[in-house]
């Protein structure tokens, strides 16, 4: 698979060069085109209920908008020598903006980050990347964790670790986890979180049925797997999803984590049921296919 377009909104935080760095990353190996982008809301946006108004209000808002093109300029030329790269200003709403661009664009990837801020802030997805998420055609990669990823040159893509379901979704995530990883060199693995059966009038029960779960989830894993022609390692555990996929991430050293969305987006969006929670919790960056 070769990600021939890479699309990274760019606000100019540290979470904006960190989230560059994986572009980088992702980027080189193919040479991808990486096109940047930062999206200025309207004038009655950014007055921020101030009185400028018209010529005033105009003028202030031109040289605005010349200051950030320059700093859109200026943003990570040394280190996206060699990759060929275009920078963009847009006026509108930030995340209907990139949806629309990376449609036009026929972007491969869009890479931004959550707001990743503090032990608690660090749970939350910020408005524009839950809207990107839940409307965007191509896969998003995200994490919370971007500005706590090592530097440039000590980023490595080795491991992956893809969480199914194994819903309707499942087969297509699969086939694009499978092409991303022959890619860049990558190893598989899969993981499925298995329910955890609550004790009560069937606790003596439990055992047994959640040993038959199991081994109908490894079949069914055994069959896709078989049909696709994919090979890697099925990690099977109870519990929480968002709290498997965590805790497995982690036991398998996993540089990224893929998780499926809906194939048509709805009045809930394209992330399933615990992706968002797989998301915000995750210890390294995932990619919403």
């Amino acid at each position: 698979m070769r990600l021939a377009k890479i699309l990274l909104p760019v606000d100019f935080s540290e979470r904006s060069t960190a989230a560059a760095n994986y572009a980088h990353a992702l980027a080189m190996p193919f040479t991808s085109e990486v096109i940047m982008v930062h999206v200025v809301r309207p004038l009655d946006y950014a007055m921020g209920g101030a009185e400028l108004t018209g010529a005033v209000g105009s003028e202030w808002y031109a040289t605005r908008l010349d200051d950030w093109k320059s700093q859109l300029d200026k943003f990570q030329v040394k280190e996206f020598e060699g990759l060929p790269v275009r920078r963009v200003v847009l006026e509108g709403n930030p995340s209907e903006e990139i949806v629309a661009l990376a449609q036009q664009e026929q972007c491969s990837l869009i890479v931004m980050p959550t707001h990743g801020y503090g032990p608690f802030r660090r749970f939350l997805i910020g408005s524009v990347t839950a809207s990107v998420l839940h409307d965007a055609d191509c896969p998003v990669f995200t994490g919370t964790h971007l500005v706590e990823t090592p530097a440039p040159e000590r980023l490595t893509i080795r491991r992956l670790l893809c969480a199914v379901d194994f819903g309707p979704q499942s087969e297509a995530m699969l086939l694009w986890a499978s092409k991303f990883a022959q890619g860049y060199g990558a190893t598989l693995h899969l993981v499925h979180a298995l329910p955890t059966l609550s004790s009560g009038e069937a606790r003596y029960l439990d055992e047994e049925i959640q040993v038959s779960i199991a081994r109908q989830a490894r079949a069914q894993a055994a069959k896709l797997l078989g049909q696709l022609q994919i090979e890697g390692e099925v990690i099977m555990e109870h519990g929480d999803p968002s709290q498997v996929v965590h805790d497995t991430a982690k036991v398998v050293g996993a540089d990224l984590v893929l998780i499926g969305r809906h194939v048509n987006a709805g009045i809930l969006g394209r992330l399933r049921t615990h992706a968002y929670a797989i998301v915000r919790e995750s210890p390294v960056p995932v990619i919403s296919i």
